[in-house]
């Protein structure tokens, strides 16, 4: 991972919904990102802060992502944990879920990153939950307590953002 190079590519093909950068200028293995609530989604106008920690063997293994900012989604655990199967370490699923194309690969970068965790905002996967009460009440009652409590969170998140 050479930090030029990773901007060079972020400032050539731009993903919308997010910005990235380092922590700290003397670690190129420690990023902030801010994901952008997806339009037409309960996290719209949204600002969610996030870190992406890289290990040194990258991009043989795949950075562990955790949001700063508080946020109610069944695939982000309670500690801010992102739980999404392009971020799980490559090979086979011991437990047989994910087939082994869906997991980290050395090809992915920070765009392919960011747009799986945009799209994990936008379409939650309920089979394999990293926060169960969230998955429950997004399952049983999307428009009461989930929106509620997903509401909550973004304007938490905008309060923060200009912090």
């Amino acid at each position: 991972i050479t930090h030029p190079q990773v901007i060079l590519e972020l400032n050539k093909n731009p993903v919308e919904g997010f910005s990235a950068g380092l922590i700290d200028d003397d670690d190129i293995y420690q990023w902030e990102v801010v994901v952008i609530g997806p339009q037409d989604t309960l996290f719209e106008g949204g600002f969610f802060k996030a870190h992406l920690i890289f290990p040194h063997d990258y991009p043989l293994r795949p950075p562990k992502m955790k949001f700063i900012t508080e946020i109610w989604h069944p695939n982000v655990a309670k500690n801010g944990d992102v739980c999404i199967s392009i971020l799980h370490e490559p090979g086979e699923d011991k437990f047989g879920y994910e087939k082994p194309e869906e997991r980290w690969l050395p090809i992915h970068t920070v765009e392919t990153i960011m747009i799986s965790v945009i799209s994990m905002l936008a379409d939650p996967n309920g089979d394999s939950p990293a926060n169960v009460d969230a998955a429950k009440e997004w399952r049983e009652d999307p428009n009461g307590e989930f929106k509620r409590k997903v509401a909550r969170c973004v304007r938490k998140s905008q309060e923060m953002a200009f912090d």
